[in-house]
């Protein structure tokens, strides 16, 4: 069986030490975390945390099992698919110069980028999307030459019925 890309999701307890107790699990067993974001959530005693993994399917399925049990993880979601609303966000600056502004404006425009800071050689710009989209943006403005770049990770949540 071959490693796949896996979004795991949890409610945990928003207590000192949780985020430590989960990324010590993932790597305490060898698995690599890829992306990790955590934030509370509308109920303040309480944050999601989300996770992007590599791993096989078997190795999921142990991994899971593991953090259900630790005590201050309320709900686990394996949001991997189709059944979840997935975003990124990107911070980019690229170089700029006058030749091609008018070129990495079009691109920004295109992938619904906002400048937020323009200089006379540099643009830092951000973009929100799935990850194939931000990867995609990224690979077009790779030419002009990423100066500093900064990705949220994934945030998921699992879509209403």
């Amino acid at each position: 069986m071959g490693n796949q890309k896996y979004t795991l999701t949890m409610l945990v307890e928003n207590e000192p030490g949780v985020t430590a107790r989960i990324t010590g699990l993932f790597a305490g067993r060898g698995y690599n975390i890829e992306t990790i974001c955590g934030a509370p959530t509308a109920n303040p005693k309480m944050s999601r945390i989300t996770i992007t993994t590599q791993t096989n399917p078997h190795l999921l399925e142990q991994c899971k099992k593991q953090i259900k049990r630790l005590v201050n993880v309320i709900k686990l979601r394996d949001m991997t698919g189709e059944k979840a609303v997935k975003r990124e966000m990107a911070l980019v600056c690229v170089k700029a110069r006058p030749e091609n502004q008018d070129q990495i404006k079009e691109i920004i425009h295109s992938f619904r980028g906002k400048i937020m800071d323009e200089g006379g050689q540099h643009y830092i710009f951000e973009v929100t999307g799935d990850e194939d989209c931000v990867d995609l943006m990224l690979e077009q403005m790779e030419p002009f030459g990423i100066k500093k770049l900064a990705r949220s990770g994934i945030l998921a949540l699992y879509k209403e019925s």
